[in-house]
C-alpha cells in the first residue's frame, strides 16, 4: 500500500512539476525577440498633404501603415480590403495606431466610394486617407526604402510601416530558416504586398505584434535592443 502511495505522489509531482518546468524554460524567450529593424531613418512627414480628419494627419508619433492607391482606389479594392480585415481589424485597438492610404489630390470621392466598399459598420476611426499633388506623392514615396516603384496612376500594392519616429521598419533578413542553413544569399522584406494574403496574414502581422512588443517594453523599462537576425546578418557578411 506504501509503495503504491509512493508511486501516486510521484506521478503527481512529475505531473505538477513537468508544465512549470517548461514555462521557466520559455521565459527567458519572452525577452529574447528579434525587434523589427530599422530599414530607412528619413522618411518624409506629412506636411504637404491635406487629410479626410479635421486636425490633420502625421507619422510622428504613430505606428503607420502606409498605403498609396493611386487615382481610381476603388479599382484597388482586393488590396484595401485584405489590409483592412487582415491588419486593421486586428489592431486597431493598438495605441496610436493608424493606417494612411495616400491617393492624389481631386480623388477625395473616389475615396469615400473605397470606404463604403470596405467598410461593414466597422469602427474606421483609425483608417485615413490623405491627399497630395503627384510630385509630393512621389517624394514620399522615395524617401521610402523599397524595390518596388508607383506605377503611372500612383499606386503600388506594397504598404510600408513607418514607426513614431517616422523610421521605417522591416526585415534586412528575410531568409526563412531553411535558407540560413543553406548560407543561401541574404535578401530584405522593405515592404508588404497586399495582394499576397499569406504574407499580410504572416509576416505583417508578425512584424507588427514584434513593433507593439518593443514599444510596449520600452515604457517598462525592459526593452533589450539586441537582435539574433542582425547577428545572423552580420555571420553571414563575415
Amino acid at each position: 500500500m506504501k509503495n503504491n502511495n509512493l508511486k501516486r505522489n510521484i506521478v503527481l509531482g512529475i505531473l505538477f512539476f513537468l508544465p512549470v518546468a517548461f514555462l521557466l524554460m520559455l521565459y527567458p524567450s519572452t525577452h529574447n525577440y528579434d525587434p523589427l529593424e530599422i530599414v530607412d531613418e528619413k522618411v518624409s512627414e506629412l506636411q504637404l498633404f491635406t487629410s479626410n480628419v479635421e486636425e490633420g494627419i502625421q507619422l510622428e508619433n504613430h505606428i503607420t501603415i502606409l498605403g498609396f492607391l493611386g487615382n481610381n482606389p476603388v479599382d484597388h479594392a482586393i488590396a484595401a480590403s485584405n489590409l483592412k480585415e487582415l491588419v486593421y481589424d486586428k489592431f486597431k485597438g493598438f495605441k496610436k495606431f493608424q493606417i494612411v492610404i495616400v491617393l492624389p489630390k481631386g480623388s477625395e470621392e473616389k475615396a469615400k466610394l473605397l470606404q463604403k466598399e470596405i467598410n461593414n459598420y466597422d469602427d474606421m476611426r483609425f483608417w485615413h486617407y490623405v491627399f497630395g499633388e503627384p510630385n509630393d506623392i512621389k517624394t514620399l514615396f522615395n524617401s521610402l526604402k523599397t524595390e518596388e516603384a508607383l506605377d503611372e496612376t500612383l499606386f503600388t500594392d506594397h504598404v510600408f510601416i513607418v514607426d513614431k519616429d517616422i523610421k521605417q521598419r522591416g526585415r534586412l533578413d528575410d531568409r526563412e530558416t531553411r535558407e540560413i542553413e543553406r548560407k543561401e544569399v541574404v535578401y530584405p522584406l522593405y515592404s508588404y504586398d497586399c495582394i499576397e494574403v499569406a504574407e499580410v496574414k504572416n509576416k505583417m502581422s508578425d512584424d507588427l505584434r514584434i513593433l507593439f512588443t518593443e514599444y510596449r517594453q520600452k515604457r517598462k523599462g525592459k526593452f533589450d535592443s539586441s537582435s539574433r537576425r542582425a547577428e545572423d546578418l552580420n555571420t553571414t557578411e563575415h
